[in-house]
């Protein structure tokens, strides 16, 4: 995992809207995971949520597809650490979002129907709350990127 760069952006030209979590019912993860619908606020509520925000920062990360669920699991690490420095300047209510399902463990307890075992870890996936990044950001299909947010009040 490589951060190709960061953006910070007005929280209010983030979109929501029905349509990412839509989206996320043709995923076979939806709903196995504490970071995907319907365990997350709805994306009426995360707009009014994200309302609240002043700002947003943007991660592009490169991942290697070769070891993706690896790539992937540093770019949630990444997004944490990012929210916990802002929490320690002073942003109490700094929020990372997913790049997509929860997969801090390697064996995932709540696919069982067991207790997750780092809920206060888990963040929403950007698309499970409805943010439309295609908006925030150009998709090109022939990278092979995952995007992270971190809304900072």
């Amino acid at each position: 995992m490589k951060v190709l760069w960061e953006r910070e952006i007005p929280a209010d030209e983030i979109v929501l809207s029905p349509r990412p979590v839509w989206k996320c019912r043709s995923c076979p993860m939806y709903g196995r995971r504490p970071s995907c619908p319907p365990h997350v606020p709805d994306w009426r509520e995360a707009k009014d949520w994200v309302r609240h925000f002043k700002k947003a920062l943007i991660i592009k990360f490169e991942i290697d597809m070769a070891r993706f669920e690896e790539d992937k699991r540093e770019a949630i690490l990444y997004l944490l650490k990012r929210e916990d420095e802002f929490f320690r300047k002073g942003k109490m209510y700094a929020t990372a979002l997913f790049p997509g399902n929860c997969n801090l463990c390697d064996d995932c307890p709540f696919e069982r129907g067991e207790p997750c075992r780092m809920p206060t870890r888990v963040r929403p996936s950007i698309d499970a709350i409805g943010i439309e990044i295609g908006r925030l950001v150009k998709i090109d299909f022939s990278e092979s990127v995952l995007y992270g947010m971190v809304l900072i009040e």
